[in-house]
């Protein structure tokens, strides 16, 4: 097979291009500079193509010829969805990767930039954790299907780059949020869902009740500054092996403070309880960010309480049309 490099301009695509670090990479491309002359940057949803027929993946790529693809295509959920469905997040998971990176590799892609999730770490482990150690022992049993399938993409682009050359490679963010996120309380992610939760419990007049202790610890990484860092990967990064974008050790912070957070940003004054009957998941998964930070050390992160703080009020202006 014949690999030719592209020289001109860049023209990306980007799976799961809707969401909500979709949006933030749209944002960063159009609204803060992000794009150079002559790049055109295609923003897929479900809409354009499912991604697991390989049919439509095949055709998408025929329409649109990207010399670069960032994929964060994937089938996702909250805690208590992948508890019921593993089986089901690793098929579809399984079938949306190898659909994406096979073709991506058929049709000459220079880069391909694929989206992991911190839940790939082994659940036991020592902390923090870096990128030599995902595949160092299982991960947590609450969403081992999704946590696997995401890791195999980890292995395959060692496999593309082995075999053919591929430069293919993978960011690990920590736990994302901020604007056009899925703030469904029962499926959402945490921060969102808390958010969604805060906001109904004020306009009704009752308390919060969080599921669990509120004694997790998690690394929040807001996804405008997750979407810089992204673009910045696409660009300048040129390892095989993930790279860790995450805010530093010492910015972890409990579930309770979170929401004590978003109480403030809400302006909240009722009760706030925790449901400890519920499970808690994993209690930390502290990721270690010095792999980005050699590269950007002066790279600065939206602090949590104004990344919240932006959140809440784009959920609170946009509540009719975001994903409740």
């Amino acid at each position: 097979m014949d690999f030719y490099i592209n020289t001109g301009p860049m023209r990306v695509l980007v799976t799961g291009g809707s969401g909500l670090v979709g949006k933030a990479i749209e944002h960063v491309v159009l609204q803060e500079g992000g794009k150079l002359e002559g790049e055109e940057w295609i923003f897929l949803s479900t809409k354009d193509a499912d991604l697991l027929d390989v049919g439509q993946t095949r055709a998408v790529f025929e329409k649109y010829r990207p010399t670069h693809v960032i994929h964060l295509a994937a089938k996702v959920g909250g805690l208590f969805l992948h508890m019921k469905e593993n089986m089901h997040f690793l098929r579809d998971n399984l079938r949306i990767n190898d659909n994406v990176l096979q073709t991506a590799h058929e049709m000459g892609v220079t880069k391909v930039l694929s989206c992991l999730s911190s839940c790939i770490f082994p659940d036991k482990t020592t902390y923090p954790i870096d990128e030599t150690m995902i595949h160092n022992g299982q991960p947590h049993d609450s969403n081992f299907g999704y946590s696997y399938a995401k890791r195999m993409i980890d292995v395959q682009n060692r496999a593309y780059f082995q075999q053919f050359g591929r430069r293919y490679t993978a960011i690990i963010p920590t736990n994302v949020f901020g604007p056009y996120d899925n703030f469904n309380i029962e499926n959402g992610h945490v921060l969102s869902a808390l958010m969604n939760k805060t906001y109904k419990a004020k306009t009704e007049g009752t308390p919060v009740t969080v599921c669990g202790t509120g004694a997790p610890r998690r690394q929040f990484i807001y996804s405008l500054d997750l979407g810089r860092l992204i673009v910045w990967v696409l660009r300048e990064y040129e390892e095989i092996a993930p790279i860790i974008l995450s805010v530093n050790e010492e910015d972890e912070v409990s579930i309770k403070e979170a929401v004590e957070m978003i109480a403030d940003a809400l302006d909240f004054k009722g009760k706030i309880q925790f449901d400890t009957t519920l499970p808690d998941g994993q209690m930390k998964k502290t990721a270690s960010n010095a792999k980005l930070r050699r590269y950007l050390p002066n790279f600065t992160f939206t602090p949590l309480q104004e990344a919240i703080k932006k959140t809440c009020d784009w959920f609170v202006a946009n509540y009719d049309t975001a994903r409740t």
